[in-house]
């Protein structure tokens, strides 16, 4: 429709242009009174005529009195043939001004040829503009199976180096090679090494994949291909291959060159377990990629670096040597790395005197590097809505909570009985938490509402931990249970606030025993094969690989340490009733208590 509109006003603006032509050049025509011969030969013989203008068979006759007047005679006869064969004596011919007007050419064209000519000119316009519409879609035709690749030029402006790359050390060392190798490959082809083809970065989502691979292109200095592994599957047969040539076609020419495909488990997973079988447009694409990145043709100055956080799915001919033989880990940060993101995040942010980015860094474990630079953003927003010029110390605390929990919901007011029942929840999580030894200590017991939850109690690990014991996840069972015994000791009764806790700690009771292998009575193994189902609507399948008479130990050993968590809960809320008290009151009171006021409390 966009098309047709459009023709359509052209064709309207052409109209309009030669419209204005013709008006141009057509002279405005004034009223004329139309005679007779007879009446013209009266006139001449009545001596009344001054002058006589001829144009072809048209007289133009103007009066001594002023007055202008108009006749027509016969084409082929003369005016001075007329006037005889009319009896007009010559002396009165001779006192008249006879004056023969020739037709310009332009005349001539704007009477005579361009009423014919305009309506084959509008055709023409007409049939031009459909051809052209039809040579479009044939170039739109042939270009769809051209790559979308974007290029970034290594002058670009927004050139990203290793420097702007916190942490991630080990990752950056193995990369330098790559670098190394594209702007001096001499060195390495004169040892008879090769540099890996292909170089997939593995990783959580947010720990930086995406910029580490532009950090290479930007110290390399080379020209940097990037695309999604989505932009190469269409609907349309033989599409995604037809890209996959173009985008390492273009690659070759500009070598050396590095190419970027992120998230490449959209293309790149195992063959043969969709339902398109081996004729499914996603399976020709990944064929193509495998022949590109190690077929009959090497290209050793093109480098694929790869991105993905799922590579359990990958097709093992991608990982294999000669293809995507090198991979390079990347971890969530530590304290220290996450004092340096926060660093770099920060040049641009204005910050108070008193603001401590290490104190930061030790409230955020497990946040990766788009998380961090999320939190200094909506502190800069929050600094913004209260009207201050430097991000404080506060504003970034609170927007840990917020990208943890959400926001505040200071409008969601709770009632004076429901108010009570969450500071009994969250007192009694914060005092279990604190008894017993194996679990994070409490940072902050609050009962204002942020996101789902009417209250939370915020804990946070010393220090960064990989592994974590058997003691460390039963104590975290009794602190997860513990809300809910505060409500049944005090109340007699149970809430719907319970439930998520309840959720938590059943699917870590079961983890304890099908996972880790941390049950009493069954044997260290693992119990349930999870295997991925492209075409159900969950991706990922759990299948049974135990009888029912096991299905029934994996229940008792849940219940188990679920009753033997609730226990402890119990008994040490029981044992310290009074303190549970002073923190309730506290809550309600203040609605928030912090770290060292809560630490105040048992000292």
């Amino acid at each position: 429709m966009k098309n047709i509109l459009k023709n359509f006003l052209i064709v309207f603006f052409v109209i309009l242009m030669v419209a204005g032509f013709i008006s141009l050049y057509s002279e405005p025509k004034e009223e004329v009174e139309k005679i007779s011969i007879i009446k013209l030969i009266e006139e001449v013989n009545n001596e009344e005529v001054e002058e006589i203008i001829v144009e072809n068979d048209i007289l133009n006759i103007v009066l001594y009195s002023g007055e202008k007047q108009k006749t027509k005679k016969e084409g082929v006869e003369s005016l001075s043939a007329l006037f005889k064969n009319l009896e007009v004596s010559p002396e009165k011919t001779k006192k008249i001004n006879i004056t023969i007007k020739e037709e310009s050419g332009t005349s001539t064209f704007v009477n005579n040829i361009l009423p014919f000519l305009i309506p084959f000119l509008l055709i023409g316009f007409f049939i031009f503009f459909m051809m052209r519409q039809v040579q479009g879609m044939n170039k739109r035709a042939m270009g769809f199976g051209q790559t979308k690749a974007k290029e970034i030029k290594k002058d670009g402006n927004q050139k990203i180096t290793f420097k702007n790359v916190a942490g991630v050390k080990e990752a950056k060392e193995e990369l330098f090679e790559v670098v190394d190798f594209l702007k001096d490959s001499k060195k390495f082809t004169d040892l008879g090494a090769k540099i890996p083809k292909g170089v997939l970065l593995l990783g959580p989502p947010g720990v930086g994949k995406t910029l580490l691979a532009r950090a290479v292109a930007g110290e390399a200095g080379v020209p940097f291909f990037h695309i999604s592994g989505s932009e190469f599957v269409e609907m349309f047969v033989g599409v995604g291959a037809s890209r996959v040539r173009d985008l390492f076609g273009k690659a070759k020419k500009n070598a050396p060159s590095i190419l970027f495909i992120d998230e490449i488990d959209a293309v790149g997973r195992r063959r043969g377990s969709g339902m398109g079988g081996s004729h499914d447009e996603r399976e020709q694409t990944l064929n193509q990629i495998l022949v590109e990145m190690d077929g009959f043709e090497p290209h050793m100055n093109v480098i694929v670096i790869a991105a993905t956080n799922r590579p359990d799915v990958l097709d093992p001919a991608l990982l294999r040597p000669g293809r995507f033989d090198r991979r390079v880990m990347l971890d969530l940060p530590d304290i220290n790395d996450r004092e340096s993101i926060l660093k770099v995040h920060v040049q641009k942010k204005p910050l108070e005197k008193n603001v401590s980015l290490r104190e930061v860094a030790e409230r955020t474990p497990g946040f990766s590097g788009a998380d961090l630079e999320n939190l200094l953003n909506e502190a800069a927003i929050l600094t913004v809505r209260r009207n201050k010029k430097k991000v404080g110390n506060k504003e970034l605390l609170e927007s840990i909570e917020k990208v943890l929990l959400g926001p505040e919901r200071k409008s969601h007011i709770l009632g004076k009985e429901e108010k009570k029942i969450t500071a009994y929840h969250e007192a009694g999580h914060a005092l279990v938490a604190k008894m017993l030894p194996n679990t994070d200590p409490v940072h902050k017991v609050s009962i204002i509402s942020r996101g789902k939850a009417a209250g939370y109690t915020l804990k946070l690990p010393r220090e960064d931990r990989v592994f974590r014991t058997k003691s460390n996840f039963v104590d975290e069972l009794s602190v997860f249970l513990a809300g809910y015994m505060a409500e049944k000791l005090h109340f007699g009764e149970v809430t719907t606030g319970a439930t998520n806790d309840l959720r938590q700690a059943t699917g870590l009771a079961k983890k304890l025993i099908t996972e880790f292998g941390m049950a009493e009575n069954l044997p260290p193994r693992t119990y349930g094969a999870k295997e991925e189902m492209i075409f159900l609507g969950r991706e990922i399948h759990e299948q049974k690989d135990y009888s029912e008479k096991v299905a029934e130990e994996i229940d008792k050993e849940v219940a188990d340490f679920i009753k033997n968590a609730q226990k402890t809960a119990e008994d040490i809320l029981v044992k310290n009733k009074e303190k549970l008290k002073e923190i309730v009151t506290t809550l309600i009171k203040k609605e928030t208590i912090e770290r060292e006021e809560f630490d105040k409390m048992f000292k």
